[in-house]
């Protein structure tokens, strides 16, 4: 199997021969920069505090910080006195937002964010299901906030509930059940 990275919001690596799928780097620095000033939330933050608070390069902290202030979840603040800001409270600013700043909409593929990129949407067998996934993945992000992500430990996300109205039950379908290798059932 070939792995090819692509400079896209989602990459699929390759890592000790397991695949995954990860959010973009600028993103994850997004995440680190904002939950960085979420512990100090009424502060005026330097870039070079963020950047010794975080380790973070310098040139990189104020890169970010510029897509985040472009995509509204940060506040810049010009002067002797400038340096940015959250514009709201930490538990109002969710990670699918600190991530949609960076990365534009959350999609697992092209088609659950924007119809028409694909040349197979029409065909697609599996369009509908990869929406469902990224409706699960972005309700996921969206009940984690800066304060979560700032407190000594996350608070646990209540998946199934999300999942219980979104993807229906398999048993109750017409799944057959699986044999396995030696002939009983899986």
């Amino acid at each position: 199997m070939r792995f090819d990275v692509i400079r896209t919001k989602w990459v699929l690596i390759k890592r000790e021969d397991v695949p995954m799928l990860r959010m973009s780097k600028l993103a994850d620095y997004g995440t680190v920069i904002m939950t960085a000033m979420a512990r100090d939330p009424d502060a005026v933050h330097s870039a070079s505090s963020i950047a010794a608070a975080t380790g973070v390069a310098m040139p990189t902290v104020s890169k970010v910080l510029k897509v985040l202030t472009r995509g509204g979840v940060v506040e810049s603040l010009r002067g002797t006195n400038g340096g940015y800001l959250l514009p709201r409270p930490p538990g109002r600013i969710t990670l699918a937002e600190v991530i949609a700043a960076v990365d534009g909409p959350i999609g697992m593929t092209e088609c659950s964010t924007t119809p028409g990129l694909c040349i197979q949407e029409a065909v697609c067998a599996v369009r509908a299901n990869w929406q469902k996934v990224n409706r699960l993945i972005y309700e996921a992000l969206q009940q984690v906030t800066l304060a979560d992500m700032a407190g000594p430990t996350l608070r646990v996300v209540d998946i199934s509930a999300i999942r219980a109205r979104s993807i229906p039950n398999h048993r109750a379908g017409a799944t057959p059940a699986r044999k396995s290798i030696d002939g009983g059932h899986a």
